[in-house]
């Protein structure tokens, strides 16, 4: 009896006349460790095991088809794999765009990505290059759709034209709120593409349900997509911790809890907490905070005690449609400024292959953010307006693509 909840790649593999329109097609799979079926098998040898399908090659996204990767901004290789012996091609080394060659290996491309719902993910841009590959190959698609963990929710500025990067694949906002099947929709909808994109969809998905809101708790287990992406905590905490590669804040790289807290050897977490719900309480709705301590064992502040703030979004105080990472965060580099105006915050080094606009921009979009925690007289009131009315934009905006 098969579970009511079925992923893409589920639905793949156990329908065969779903599978009929692949037989005799040469197919290319992009997928990461997270790309597995019900029972924690990989997409790779799943699909390889079906006797009416032929795998010629493979792609691996940043962190590798692996996720061998521990660090960020870190290079993968191609290689041929040792168990199926079909080349697999890096789009996080010397390529990010797939090259004509690697094009030329396969007849259908199928997409096997878990997200986390948030912009700066780079795997939703790397989504966003195939297509465009597949436009320009005239190639045919098939995304085999996963949950957003994150779920529906929508919140930051949207990213201002101009200001696309690896980071930032379009005109999103941080926490975007769609899943990988439903970007591909708005992507080729918004980039006019001419592109054979067939969507294998979820059944039983139910992105608004306790206690997941977006994740399938106790129905499917948690794999990391990306190594520094451990549990739903992470996910759910995400569009608001990801701002921290853009600082000199440790964002917990080195720790058991990466992307769930936030600190450094020189603040004062209490003071700081404190100020932050005496400036904006309500932008702290819907978790709990607590001072902590912690020392990185690399990344910044490596073997260095730091003071700090964890994001706890794992309890019953969770409120998943009051709980505003992305305001949280930049609620704390405002106290930040506030407490110590001329703490060393924005990060100046090259970033994601850019090196002449600072991360915390390109993270953002804009730089609207950054001048918004500069300016000692802009408030919560002004940067909030900014926000929601690009989050009233972008919620019209994706309607017309949500599948679920």
């Amino acid at each position: 009896m098969m579970s009511a909840l079925l992923f893409g790649l589920d639905r793949l593999l156990a329908d065969p006349a779903l599978r009929k329109p692949l037989v005799g097609k040469r197919l290319a799979l992009l997928a990461h460790p997270a790309s597995v079926t019900a029972n924690l098998t990989h997409a790779l040898d799943a699909l390889a095991a079906l006797d009416d399908l032929r795998l010629c090659s493979a792609f691996g996204p940043q962190h590798g088809l692996r996720g061998d990767k521990q660090d960020n901004m870190i290079e993968s290789p191609d290689y041929v794999d040792p168990r199926h012996g079909i080349p697999v091609f890096s789009l996080y080394g010397e390529a990010r765009r797939p090259t004509t060659a690697m094009m030329d290996t396969f007849d259908v491309l199928l997409i096997d990505l878990q997200d986390l719902g948030c912009r700066i993910y780079t795997f939703i841009t790397t989504l966003r290059y195939l297509l465009e590959a597949a436009a320009k190959h005239s190639k045919t698609v098939w995304v085999l759709d996963r949950p957003n963990p994150a779920g529906r929710p929508v919140e930051g500025l949207l990213l201002l034209p101009g200001w696309e990067s690896f980071v930032g694949a379009g005109e999103l906002p941080m926490r975007h709120g769609m899943t990988m099947g439903e970007l591909a929709c708005w992507f080729i909808a918004t980039l006019k593409l001419d592109v054979d994109c067939e969507i294998i969809s979820m059944h039983g998905w139910l992105p608004d349900e306790a206690p997941g809101f977006g994740w399938p708790i106790g129905k499917r287990s948690w794999v990391n997509p990306s190594p520094n992406a451990p549990n739903l905590s992470m996910a759910r905490c995400y569009a608001g911790t990801v701002m921290l590669e853009g600082t000199t804040l440790s964002e917990g790289r080195g720790t058991t809890r990466p992307l769930e807290l936030f600190g450094a050897p020189d603040i004062d977490a209490r003071v700081l907490i404190a100020g932050m719900f005496a400036l904006a309480p309500a932008w702290l709705a819907g978790c709990r905070l607590r001072d902590c301590w912690f020392e990185p064992t690399f990344h910044k502040h490596a073997g260095k005690l730091c003071n700090g703030v964890q994001i706890h979004v794992d309890n019953d105080h969770y409120q998943h449609t009051d709980f505003r990472p992305w305001r949280l965060q930049c609620l704390a580099f405002k106290l930040l400024r506030r407490l110590q105006p001329g703490y060393p915050l924005w990060r100046d080094f090259p970033y994601e292959y850019e090196n002449d606009r600072l991360a915390i921009d390109l993270i953002n979009g804009s730089p609207l953010l950054r001048e918004w925690v500069d300016d000692p007289s802009a408030t919560p009131a002004d940067l909030d307006a900014l926000a929601r009315a690009d989050e009233i934009a972008w919620m019209a905006a994706r309607e017309d693509f949500l599948l679920y």
